[in-house]
């Protein structure tokens, strides 16, 4: 399969959507949730990303959290990036969803982009429920609390137990009912509902390209796979729109 087949596939569709895991943030150096080293590494990940594991002990999930924050604000994003928030303009009906939360798409200029799993330059409060931003690294306060109640501050992510938020997954099930083509970019095509996703297209009469460094469970299912780093395929994709 060639990026050009890919490129006029793309050129005829109008409504594309893009998700994203893993993958692509691993080609700008950022490391996967269960990697060695670090508390992440010397701690279950399962362990310490569960609301039961918040409310035990919150000081120590946040120095986990402070960690990879620290770690996340050396990184920058890659080609990949770079090229799906350029299709934003190309296509007044392109979408991103995406299961990382590291925010570098949102560095890369994206600006319609879902993120499922959260954010983890977010914080919410435990009480309120409001959002903040806050890229400090690293954090001052270890846990962090709200300005306004003083309450525990949270990461705005989605732990091991929690569903994704109802919201989201509304206007997620919407673009996939209209979807014509759905690209699927370093995801492992194994993480629920995500894996579900191309199914839906294709039932509904889109096209599925997988792009991916390795053979997935999504890989004999999609009308298109190129197989590669997202950071060299989508230039190569832009380069022939």
């Amino acid at each position: 399969m060639s990026t050009q087949q890919v490129a006029d596939l793309l050129r005829q569709a109008k409504r594309i959507l893009a998700v994203t895991g893993a993958g692509i943030s691993s080609e700008s150096g950022v490391p996967t949730f269960r990697g060695a080293g670090g508390l992440w590494g010397r701690f279950c990940a399962e362990d310490l990303a569960t609301p039961e594991a918040f409310a035990r002990d919150p000081e120590l999930v946040w120095r986990c959290y402070d960690e990879r924050r620290q770690d996340l604000a050396l990184k920058s994003p890659n080609p990949g990036h770079t090229v799906l928030a350029g299709w934003e303009k190309r296509w007044p009906d392109f979408q991103l969803i995406t299961q990382t939360v590291d925010g570098l798409h949102q560095l890369a200029g994206s600006k319609r982009v879902i993120p499922v799993h959260g954010n983890i330059w977010e914080m919410r409060c435990v009480d309120e429920g409001s959002i903040v931003i806050d890229r400090s690294v690293p954090l001052s306060t270890i846990p962090p609390r709200c300005s306004r109640c003083h309450a525990l501050l949270r990461p705005n992510v989605v732990w091991f137990g929690e569903p994704l938020p109802a919201a989201a997954m509304a206007t997620i099930n919407k673009l996939l009912s209209r979807c014509q083509a759905l690209l699927v970019i370093g995801t492992s095509a194994m993480v629920y509902p995500v894996a579900e996703f191309p199914l839906i297209v294709k039932k509904n009469g889109g096209r599925v390209i997988e792009i991916n460094t390795e053979a997935t469970p999504l890989t004999g299912l999609a009308d298109y796979v190129l197989q590669g780093r997202a950071g060299e395929i989508l230039p190569e994709i832009d380069h022939a729109l």
